[in-house]
């Protein structure tokens, strides 16, 4: 699986952006691929590249994310 997509808007995916995100366009938005992988895409620029994470790599974001592991506070 490539690291990337270079044409996000071109994939075909359903690209769905967090209910916490505000309207202020700075927002990144995550789409389903096969077998649990994920891509990521910045909402600024839907028609530029997304990056593409496999199902642990993924898997290992949200467990540090449920961790506390990002928290800016």
């Amino acid at each position: 699986m490539k690291p990337y997509i270079e044409t996000a808007s071109a994939a075909g995916l359903e690209w769905v952006k967090s209910s916490y995100s505000g309207n202020n366009g700075n927002c990144v938005e995550v789409a389903a691929l096969p077998a649990g992988a994920r891509a990521l895409r910045d909402s600024k620029k839907p028609h530029g590249p997304a990056l593409v994470f496999g199902a642990e790599q993924w898997g290992a974001f949200l467990a540090g994310v449920e961790a506390g592991g990002f928290n800016l506070a």
